[in-house]
């Protein structure tokens, strides 16, 4: 054990979820003794979140499940400005209205992994943009702005790697830690929050809102973070060669879900199996101590658990078993994740380079060409040598497709409509 004496941090600890807290003993404490509101930012800059999200949703998941209030912000006033944390240029500015789509899609994950109600460990989700869209400029500059030092702020990783690489910081991006402070501020005095959390980039904007809290309410308020994820390998969490993996199905189809998780490294296994389901501890470490083939068993559990917290239970089934027809079987498998395409691109011959892009197995024509000489790329079940190979209408089966595969586990249907 941790040694906390609150349940929500000792689930955190022994599920691998904490890289920094800036008054453990404090936190503990409070956690230990009341019920706490805290707060993860989500800004809307895309329709869905990825997998490399869910890190932050699955400790609102565990603060309320040992007790506690979670409470989801949109950042529908600070997507309009945006986080130069861990980016090495200016974000693209968008609209209102792509904001407010952006944020409707957010939206969907959180009501899968969260309690949302009016009770005391009910979850809310707030949107920044109430309060930040009718800031005064003199008054938040005179009120606020006079708490933060440059000094401090330039110091902070997020704007101190960016002067360092000579990298264009604009006035607007600096301006970022202060909004964020003042979310925090804002939520105390809405919500009586008083801990914020977020990925270890997260640490210099975190703190600056504590500090704020204490210097304007004189309450301390405390920060926590997680490790920012990669995989063994070094790769980002939720990024394939393909793309992100999104957490809505409009975006990715609950099959490629589940097949990102039964791709998991077999170093990462255990890590995944504690952050990304919800199996007790003693199972995780019965799976974890499988070795040889029999971790493949661990991987289905891991994919098919994690997929169920996202997609549901049916479809987690739905998509192991499609696997297992697809792989045990080689059968075509009806389940498995189909591309239109215009009949008449194979009535002239498609390029087998175009067609595994446009399926999105691989990222561009020459990755093609190089899993076609390591022998990884199939058509219809049939190894593929010739990276001229044109499909045509001769190559589709009774059940109306083309079978494109990459190595044995990845499988996309191409249909001519």
């Amino acid at each position: 054990m941790s040694g906390f004496k609150s349940d929500f941090l000792n689930v955190l600890s022994e599920r691998g979820f904490i890289h920094q807290i800036s008054d453990p003993d404090g936190l503990d404490a409070l956690c230990a003794k009341e019920t706490v509101t805290a707060y993860i930012g989500f800004d809307c800059t895309a329709p869905s979140l990825h997998a490399g999200s869910l890190v932050p949703i699955m400790m609102l998941h565990w603060f309320q499940k040992t007790g506690h209030r979670p409470l989801a912000l949109m950042g529908g006033g600070t997507t309009r400005v945006g986080d130069p944390s861990g980016k090495d240029e200016s974000r693209r500015i968008l609209t209102e209205d792509i904001i407010e789509q952006n944020k409707a899609g957010i939206r969907k994950v959180f009501e899968k992994l969260l309690v949302f109600g009016d009770g005391p460990t009910d979850a809310i989700m707030l949107d920044n943009a109430e309060w930040l869209l009718k800031l005064n400029y003199v008054d938040f500059l005179r009120d606020i702005g006079r708490h933060f030092s440059v000094n401090q702020m330039i110091q902070r990783d997020s704007v101190r790697l960016r002067l360092e690489r000579e990298q264009h910081l604009s006035f607007l991006e600096f301006n970022y830690m202060l909004l964020q402070g003042y979310d925090y501020l804002e939520l105390y005095r809405r919500t009586g929050c008083r801990l914020q959390m977020g990925g270890s980039d997260q640490w210099g904007n975190i703190l600056s809102g504590t500090d704020l809290v204490r210097r304007i309410e004189d309450m301390e308020a405390f920060a926590l973070t997680s490790p920012l994820l990669t995989t063994s390998s070094g790769a980002k969490m939720g990024k394939t060669a393909a793309g992100a993996v999104w957490l809505n199905e409009e975006q990715l189809s609950a099959y490629d879900y589940w097949q990102y998780w039964r791709n998991t490294e077999d170093a990462d296994v255990e890590r995944f199996l504690k952050l990304f389901t919800v199996l007790p501890m003693d199972e995780i470490a019965r799976l974890a101590a499988l070795e040889g083939s029999e971790i493949n068993e661990a991987k289905k559990i891991l994919a098919t658990e994690a997929t169920a917290l996202i997609h549901g239970r049916e479809k987690a089934e739905a998509a192991a078993e499609t696997a297992r027809r697809a792989f045990e079987e080689g059968a075509t498998a009806e389940g498995l994740p189909t591309v239109e395409i215009a009949r008449s691109e194979l009535e002239t011959g498609l390029g087998v380079l175009s067609a595994f892009v446009t399926a999105g197995l691989c990222a561009s024509n020459g990755d093609v060409r190089r899993n076609i000489k390591g022998g990884a790329v199939r058509i219809n079940d049939r190894g593929e040598s010739d990276d001229k190979r044109q499909l045509s209408l001769a190559d589709v089966s009774e059940d109306g497709v083309v079978k494109l595969s990459l190595g044995k586990k990845k499988h996309v249907l191409l249909k001519p409509v």
